[in-house]
């Protein structure tokens, strides 16, 4: 597992992304948030990990961790299939736009999240709205879910394959059940 950029030449300056070595440490950070927001892109429709779905293994995430998930693009329609209901839905831009306005005050009105989760955004559109997190809302702390590095956010998983990936979303999830 490395944590050198996916992409060619994305430079993160002098702040980097802490490694994510073990998924405990994410999911310790998670239940420590006051108000998490899990944010997925649409790739998770189109990456398999043995034998499923993103989509899925986020959707059973966000069911067991009561994360609020917010969806991108065009797959809310995938949510609805598989009986999930978002609790907000927004193009990726917009989703960024509002978590660096100080004085929103969440999906749910509850108050600005504190800690957001990203996952399965196609990785250029993901590093953007990173850097511009980072760069403009301090106060909130990043998490990408993906098995790419992404030094713009406050943690990530190192660069990983597919195997090592699902089992990290797997036993994350079953950190949150019973």
């Amino acid at each position: 597992m490395s944590c050198e950029p996916w992409q060619c030449a994305e430079i993160a300056a002098t702040k980097k992304a802490n490694p994510i070595t073990k998924p405990e440490i994410a999911v310790a950070m998670i239940k420590k948030a006051a108000h998490p927001l899990l944010i997925v892109g649409s790739n998770s429709t189109e990456r398999a990990l043995q034998g499923k779905l993103l989509i899925d293994y986020l959707i059973d995430f966000a069911k067991v961790s009561k994360v609020p998930l917010v969806a991108t693009a065009h797959i809310v329609g995938e949510f609805s299939k598989r009986g999930y209901e978002l609790a907000d839905f927004m193009s990726a831009m917009d989703i960024g736009n509002l978590l660096v306005d100080p004085e929103w005050r969440g999906i749910d009105g509850e108050g600005h999240p504190d800690l957001a989760l990203f996952a399965g955004l196609p990785y250029y559109m993901e590093s953007l709205i990173l850097s511009g997190l980072k760069h403009f809302a301090p106060y909130l702390k990043t998490m990408t879910l993906d098995d790419m590095y992404h030094p713009h956010a406050s943690w990530s998983f190192p660069n990983m394959t597919l195997d090592d990936w699902a089992n990290n979303l797997k036993l994350m999830a079953s950190k949150f059940e019973g």
